[in-house]
Formats: C-alpha cells, structure tokens, sequence
C-alpha cells in the first residue's frame, strides 16, 4: 500500500473525516502529508502533517498547493446530505469547478497521479440496481434526483477524460482513476451518524420504510483508506498503471437493508428499535414538501430537513455493487467490521440512556402525539352551534 516514500501527497479536503484517516495512514507509510481544505481537522494533526487552509474554488490556492507534489487524492466535495443537497450554486463550484481547478493544476505543475473520490451516485438515481458493475452507464445527467450527484457525476467523467493528459513539464502523462464508495461509517464519522443519533435521541426515529427486502451498501472507513491506497499504488509505472483511466465501486461487500444496519447503533444505544413500517411513497411525497418549504423559506430559515428526496432512495432503494474489479485489479480485500465501536465512541461521549430516561421520554413524546392527532380530528368536526 506504500504510496511514493519520496514524494509529497496532497489531500484536498483532508479537514474532513475521511481525510484526515486516510493523511494518518499515508504517514505511516512514510509519505509527506498536506491537508488542502477551507477548515482543519476537528482531531490535533500528529506532528508532520501539514494543513492549508484554501478554498479549492480558488484557481491560484490550488496551484500553489500543487507544487511538488507527486500524488493527489481529490475528496473535496459538497452537498451529499442534508439541507447541503439544497445549495445548488455552490455545489456546483465545489464539485466541478473545484475539479477543474485541480487537474488543471495537476497538468500544468507535472503532478503524475491523482485519485478521485466519487459516488455509487453516478449511476445510481432511484432505480433498483442489484450487484451492478461499473460496465453500467452513467444515469443521464437530467435524471439525477439531486444536484450532489450530477456534479459528482460530471467531475468524474473530467477525472476520467483528463487520463493520459501530458504534463507540462515534459515529465511524462497524468494518471487518474476514480473510486466509488458507498456510505462511510466508522468511529468518529460526523456527516452522517450523529444526524442519525440526534433523531434517535429526540424520538423521531418512530418508524421505517421501504421494502423490508430492500438492500444497499456501506463501507467502513478503515476499508475505504485501503481502496484508495490501493489505487495510488495501482497507478504507478510498477503497477503497469493497472487502475489509469478506470473507476472502482468500493464497499464492505455485504449488502443489507439499511435500517437493519443500523438496528445495533439504536439498540446499542438503549431505544427501541421502531416496529411500524411506511410505504416508501409516503416518505418521498413528506421529503417532496420538505424540500419545497425548504426552497421558500430556506433564505430566512435555514432549518435542516428530516429526510431529503435523494436520501429516501439512497435508504429504501435496492442498489448495491459488484466488487470484482477492485478486487482483481487493484487488490483490494475488505476487512468485516460492525457498528459496536461506532456505539461505544457514542457512549464515551455522554450518548445513550438509562431506562428511566426512556420511560420519561417516550411517555411525553407519546403524549403529543396522542395531542397532536386529537387536534387533527377535533379541526374536522363541526363547530356546535352553527
């Protein structure tokens, strides 16, 4: 997995989880590390490390981030989740501007590789896709449920197209190869999990959805550092540049319904693994009008959407890939992981409760409900007296 002992590899986006696991490994390794990213890590950087904080936006700060450098790993994005799926103009800038800025600095300052850091999004819009490969089309840009995708879809193909690219200094081609992760978990993750706790701690994880049969993927972070020092590797001349111009799907290889994945977190946790189960028309039509309220009021209020259209079928979609070309060509094994030191990092962290706290929480969460659906029926009877 050793990436080049003699060169300095950049990160772009390595203030972020996913980066700075993947910086510590690199050190290990005994590679100079740069984090590239607009804030630094939320955990202290061991010593040799290095951060710049710059905006990937910025053609010039990129440019400058790219002297000597031998490797890049391009993870910045933005706009997966969450009401950031909602900002359109700045995903926009972040994922495709931001991917121009950095092959085109690659280009002119004779960096020979970079990895890209995309999605299973990129062919993946709502449709059931079970154990799919990437000889799959891209979804058409137009079909995309959200703007997060499209944009990942449109940088890739440049990443893509960009192989082969000759350098300005006369050193040779750019190599690049992308890999398409599913859903990153792992101790410490802070885009996704601690949304999910906070639901699971405020009652509103009541319910599920979907097709009980319904299976997606996700992978570990500690798996997806080893992907993509894999494919580091697996774009040098002592690889024959076996992963040049090629894109990877990478999970944990055990495909399983997504609530049922999380059932050890929210047990783990002391609640109550919900019973009732909802059609998935129901929640798409609830995140419809969300995000519609959202897109009026959202300059005013800012306010963060329970479920997005684009995440009730990334959860309660059918979709999940083949892993036979990362496998044979760049070597990678996915280690089996489970969610009990994600429930423990919570843990040590005050999450969780005691079984008196549930009984007091849920009588009162019962409570309004029972409240809030007298209203609904007392709003429909007729006013005695008119």
């Amino acid at each position: 997995m050793e990436v080049d002992r003699k060169g300095i590899v950049l990160i772009t986006g390595g203030g972020g989880y996913f980066g700075f696991r993947l910086a510590c490994a690199l050190f290990k390794n005994s590679s100079k590390v740069v984090l590239f990213d607009v804030r630094p890590p939320s955990q202290e950087l061991p010593e040799g490390i290095e951060f710049t904080k710059a905006d990937i936006r910025d053609y010039t700060q990129v440019e400058n981030a790219v002297r000597g450098v031998h490797c890049v790993f391009h993870i910045a994005s933005y706009g997966m989740s969450g009401r950031e799926q909602l900002k359109h103009k700045l995903i926009e800038e972040v994922n495709v501007q931001g991917t121009e800025n950095v092959l085109r600095a690659c280009v002119a300052h004779g960096v020979p590789r970079l990895v890209y850091t995309s999605t299973y999004n990129v062919v993946f819009g709502g449709q059931v896709i079970r154990n799919g490969d990437e000889s799959l089309p891209y979804l058409p840009l137009h079909l995309h449920p959200d703007h997060y995708s499209r944009t990942k879809s449109v940088a890739e193909m440049q990443v893509l197209k960009a192989n082969g690219s000759p350098l300005k200094n006369g050193s040779g081609v750019l190599q690049t190869c992308a890999l398409r992760p599913a859903g990153i978990y792992g101790p410490g993750e802070q885009r996704h999990l601690p949304r999910i706790v906070s639901y699971i701690e405020k009652g509103i994880f009541r319910f599920v959805y979907g097709d009980p049969e319904s299976l997606v993927e996700f992978v570990h972070v500690d798996n997806l550092v080893s992907a993509h020092l894999l494919a580091a590797e697996a774009l040098t001349e002592k690889r024959q540049h076996r992963a040049a111009g090629q894109p990877y799907f990478i999970s944990d290889g055990r495909p399983v319904n997504n609530f049922e994945f999380f059932r050890p977190l929210v047990e783990g946790l002391g609640y109550t693994f919900p019973t009732l189960r909802l059609p998935i028309s129901l929640i798409y039509l609830f995140a419809f009008l969300t995000e519609m309220v959202h897109h009026v009021i959202g300059q005013i209020y800012n306010f963060q959407p329970l479920l997005t259209c684009t995440e009730v079928y990334k959860t309660g979609v059918t979709h999940y890939f083949s892993m036979c070309k990362a496998q044979e060509e760049l070597g990678y094994e996915p280690k089996k992981h489970d969610l009990e030191e994600v429930v423990q990092w919570f843990r040590i962290r005050g999450h969780g409760k005691t079984h008196g706290q549930s009984s007091i929480k849920k009588l009162i969460l019962d409570v309004l409900i029972v409240v809030v659906f007298a209203a609904l029926i007392l709003s429909f009877l007729p006013v005695v007296g008119q």
